[in-house]
């Protein structure tokens, strides 16, 4: 699979000495028309890829099915095909390391427009989560001025706003 991007977070300096965490995530990039299948995070303000951490032990396409379905109720996903790897280090808030290092294995699919019962983790549904479809050029809008003004934005935004970019460019 084709490596897309490496971002290294402005509070990382440098690798040495810190224990790093490496953490396998797949995302599920669902485009129909010039809509995109989003999550929008109310904590954060942000539209981001459905996809997540994989468990151990878990395959990158059966962990990529399992997140959409989870988080979107996605239905029928078929058509599978790898679109690239985005790669990030950045502060880990656990006390079992001090970077993580996400390497997140990005698939386009295919899925019925019509999408069922989400199974939120907690977490998901404190940080009010749901999927929706979108224009993909409003979420990159929405996403460049959550970027530009919002004191609220999580550390993924970056790599969400580049993946909705490249998939604009490439795939519309």
């Amino acid at each position: 699979m084709r490596h897309l991007k490496t971002t290294v977070h402005p509070d990382i300096e440098h690798l040495d000495n810190q224990t790093v965490y490496k953490r396998n995530a797949a995302r599920a990039i669902v485009v129909d028309g010039e809509d995109i299948l989003m999550l929008y995070t109310e904590r954060y303000h942000d539209y981001s890829i459905p996809g997540g951490g994989l468990d151990d032990g878990e395959d990158v396409i059966a962990g990529m099915v399992r997140e959409l379905e989870e988080e979107t109720g996605a239905q029928n996903i078929h058509s599978i095909k790898p679109f690239g790897i985005f790669e990030e280090f950045r502060p880990w808030y656990k006390d079992d390391a001090d970077v993580i290092h996400m390497i997140s294995y990005c698939y386009t699919c295919k899925i019925n427009r019509e999408l069922g019962e989400t199974n939120y983790e907690d977490y998901e549904i404190k940080n009010g989560m749901k999927p929706v479809w979108i224009n993909i050029h409003d979420a990159i809008a929405h996403n460049e001025r959550t970027i530009a003004e919002s004191d609220k934005k999580g550390m993924s935004i970056e790599r969400e706003t580049f993946l909705l970019q490249l998939v604009a460019k490439e795939m519309l």
